[in-house]
Order: structure tokens, then C-alpha cells, then sequence
């Protein structure tokens, strides 16, 4: 039996996939986006030791709440690297009849063994996916992230060849992610894809800044203010184009 690190759970979760779910949050990201505001879940191999069983009782004694679209949701920190763990969560889950859904920022995805293997099956556990893309420019992805988006961009190609169902989520970071050259790129290679039933835009924001100062690590966005309502109306009009 596999045990997950858990960083923490939310019992009624209503923005993060379709209907009422439960929300859980694996520990561990490899990713350093300069405006995450959970810099708590980076570190692997800490949290609270959970069993799926052991999620999955405490999800349906919420059940009721669900409705016919909800279910369970796993997040992060980045739930894909507790991918064996996952694996097993969800394939429990299918068997007890609870809705799954994945929030990942793909940075993980590979076609190569064994990682591909095991996200093959993954993908036919989950309902939904909901991926985060941070930035369309690779250069500058690489600067919010200290990671490259190739391989990233391509598990959305990946998910639209399989057409799993796919809600598009996009921080809008003033002077980072919300010029317009940006966002008409995105759109365009949204475009591409033939799964995308939602795109997200979520406006920065500086809530976790105190989890930073908490945990003695700069905090480098400490200037960037949140942005104005027209640029995020802006952005929205831009990316539901591609719907």
C-alpha cells in the first residue's frame, strides 16, 4: 500500500473543477514560479503520511454536497510527482464511484518511459485536468520558473490527441504574463487544441507574501501589484477566443 505526503485538504472546494469537491493538496513541487504563494509545499518527502483509503474516507463524508459533477480534486505543490500514488488514490476512487481531477502544472510530462506509461493510465482515471500554464514564452518561462514550458506545451498537445476534457489556467502577473504580444500567443496555440471546455485567467496576487517571511525566503515579485480589473477583462477577452 502507498502512502502520500499530504500538505493539507479542503472539504468544500467550488472553483476548482466541476461542482462541489474535495481538495487535496500533495506536498513537493519542483517548480519555483516566482508568484507561487504556497512556497510551504515545495519541499518532497514531508507533509502528513495519508493512505488513498484514508483520503477517500474522509472525502465521502462530504458526498452528499457533490451534486452529479463532483468528486475529488488533487493539487499541489505538483501532484504528478506522487505520480505512483496518485495512480492508486485515483483508481480507488473510480471503484467507490467518486469524480477525479487533476490540477498540474505539467512540468513532469514526458513521452518516454516510464513516467509516459503511468500517465497514460492515470489519464484514463481522470475526469478532468486542469492545467496551469505559467508563461507561452519559453525565455521567459524559464525566468518566472527556473523551468522550460516545451515539455509542458506539449502534454496540452497530448491531452487534445486524447481528448480529455481540459480547463486552461493562467496567472495574469502585471509586467510579466499580461502583455497583449502574450496573450494573443497563448490564444493561438490554445486555438490549436480541441479539448479546452474553460480557460481561467486568476489575477495575481500577494496572499501568501506572509508564508515567505514566515519561512525566511525572499519573496522576488515584493513590487508587482496586483492587476487593474480592465487588464484582466483584457486578458479574458483575448484567450476566450479560443474557445
Amino acid at each position: 500500500m502507498t502512502k502520500g505526503f499530504v500538505h493539507s485538504v479542503e472539504s468544500f472546494g467550488s472553483v476548482d473543477g466541476p461542482g462541489i469537491r474535495f481538495l487535496i493538496f500533495l506536498q513537493g513541487c519542483p517548480m519555483r514560479c516566482q508568484f507561487c504563494h504556497n512556497p510551504d509545499s515545495w519541499k518532497t518527502g514531508i507533509g502528513e503520511e495519508r493512505t488513498a483509503d484514508e483520503l477517500l474516507d474522509q472525502a465521502e463524508r462530504f458526498r452528499a454536497y457533490w451534486g452529479d459533477n463532483g468528486g475529488i480534486t488533487v493539487s499541489g505543490g505538483e501532484a504528478l510527482l506522487q505520480i505512483d500514488f496518485l495512480l492508486e488514490l485515483f483508481e480507488k476512487a473510480k471503484q467507490r464511484g467518486i469524480g477525479t481531477c487533476l490540477d498540474t502544472s505539467a512540468q513532469l510530462f514526458t513521452r518516454k518511459a516510464p513516467f509516459f506509461e503511468k500517465f497514460e493510465r492515470l489519464m484514463e482515471l481522470t475526469d478532468t485536468v486542469l492545467l496551469d500554464i505559467k508563461h507561452i514564452d519559453d525565455e521567459e518561462h524559464r525566468k518566472l520558473t527556473r523551468h522550460s514550458n516545451a515539455n509542458i506545451l506539449d502534454c496540452a498537445r497530448y491531452l487534445s490527441e486524447i481528448d480529455k476534457p481540459v480547463w486552461i489556467r493562467h496567472v495574469l502577473i502585471p509586467g510579466i504574463t499580461d502583455k497583449d504580444e502574450y496573450l494573443v500567443r497563448l490564444r493561438d496555440f490554445l486555438s490549436t487544441l480541441h479539448n479546452i471546455e474553460r480557460i481561467e485567467v486568476l489575477p495575481y496576487h500577494t496572499l501568501g507574501v506572509y508564508k515567505y517571511e514566515k519561512l525566511g525566503i525572499d519573496y522576488p515579485l515584493k513590487d508587482v501589484q496586483p492587476p487593474a480589473a480592465e487588464r484582466v477583462a483584457n486578458a479574458n477577452d483575448i484567450l476566450q477566443q479560443a474557445l
